[in-house]
Order: structure tokens, then sequence, then C-alpha cells
């Protein structure tokens, strides 16, 4: 069975922020996206809006025909957000407002009773939720304790690591999804997956649902075309 693609558009908004106006317009590189074969669009806005805005959120989810998946901090306007929006995944990620990009996981131990309240809000609206882990069992034994759908496993170190000694690198990784496989949680992952590396995370790890790529994959773009960099990477992941 295919792992699933989602596109996140964040770096085409960050393009279209640096000159002001509507080029490119994120709502049509949404929908190419999937004409593309792309079987999910995620954002990730952040408070300052220096790329994905609030509003884009708003005029995306009626539009899209794929999975939508909004991630990012859960503080009150973001989840004032999610609940209205009511896109089919929240992930929700420990961004520190002023982070470029995120850097680490949850702490679901010392973030148990927040993290609960946010996922029950998200079980009550009949949003799937994930939370974004590093490859620790603790802290894949603590989301499951807190009654979250899934997991996105934070594949930074498996990407750092894949050149150098790819078998090392994804060992960890491999032992986080067995075990939240066997607690009943899907496994999602993202960050840092190119076309380089996404083929032997797929292969390696049969529990793995979906994938969320967008920094390699936009970069990749400005060489092959949108379109061929997408079927590229749904080549590896089949």
């Amino acid at each position: 069975m295919s792992v699933k693609l989602s596109v996140n558009i964040n770096k085409f908004a960050t393009i279209r922020n640096a000159r002001g106006g509507n080029n490119p317009d994120i709502l049509k590189v949404a929908l190419d996206c999937e004409r593309f074969g792309a079987q999910g669009i995620t954002v990730h806005p952040r408070p300052d809006e220096r790329h994905i805005r609030y509003q884009d959120t708003l005029d995306l989810k009626p539009i899209l025909t794929t999975e939508f998946n909004i991630e990012g901090r859960p503080d009150y306007r973001f989840m004032e957000m999610v609940l209205k929006i009511k896109p089919a995944q929240c992930t929700l990620v420990p961004d520190a407002p002023q982070a470029i990009t995120s850097n680490a996981g949850w702490d679901t131990i010392k973030n148990k009773e927040f993290l609960q309240n946010i996922i029950a809000e998200l079980r009550k609206a009949g949003i799937r939720s994930s939370i974004f882990v590093d490859p620790d069992l603790a802290m894949i034994e603590g989301a499951a304790a807190i009654g979250t759908d899934r997991i996105e496993l934070y594949t930074e170190a498996y990407a750092s690591g894949y050149h150098k000694k790819r078998e090392e690198a994804i060992q960890p990784y491999l032992e986080a999804a067995k075990l939240a496989h066997s607690l009943g949680l899907g496994v999602n992952a993202g960050h840092d997956l190119d076309l380089d590396n996404l083929k032997y995370l797929k292969d390696s790890m049969p529990e793995l649902a979906e994938v969320s790529i967008g920094h390699a994959l936009v970069c990749d773009a400005l060489y092959l075309g949108l379109e061929n960099t997408i079927q590229q990477y749904l080549r590896q992941l089949r």
C-alpha cells in the first residue's frame, strides 16, 4: 500500500510574501499539487504569518479535495482557527513563536494534561489528531497515554545521518514506529525528507502511513518542475 504524500505549501507562501501581491497564488498552487497527484495539503501557520496566513487556511478549506492537515503550536488563536475550519488532521507541534522551523518534538510526559485537553477538543470536533515527537520510546508511550490518533516522527536526525550510516540513523525510528503501531497509533513522518532518503525510510518502515514534505520538494521543483517533482516523490513512496 502506498504511503500518502502531503505537500507542505509554506515555502510557496514565503515566496509570495517576499514581494506582496498574490504571486504565486497559494490556492492555485494547492489545487495544482492535488492535480499532480498529492494526496494531501499541509500548512503550518505561525503567529507572525511570515508564510502561510490564517486567511489562507480559511480560503483553502472549501476548495481542497484531498486531506487537509493543519500543523502548529496549539495556542488560543491556532485552536480557534482549527476548530472553525475542521481539517481532516491537526498536527500539534511545540514550536516557539520565533522558531524558523520545527526543531524538536513534544515532551508528552511533561505536557500530558495540556495535550490531553487539546486532543479532547479535536476529537469532539471530529478532527484526527497527530503529535509531533522525536523517536524516543518514552515519548511514544506518553503520546499513546494522551489519546492521540497518530504521531508524526520528527525525522531531522534520520536525514542528517542518512549519508553517514543510514542503518544506524534509521534504527530509532523503526523502533519508535513499531512501538507506536503496537499501541494503536498511526505513524506519520516529516522534516528534511527528500528524494535521496525517502524511499529507504518508506521501505524500512511498514507502519508508515503518511509523510509531509515541503522545503525539499519546493527546492526540487525549481529544477524539475512541480508536476514532475510530485510524481518523483510519489514514486519513492510506492
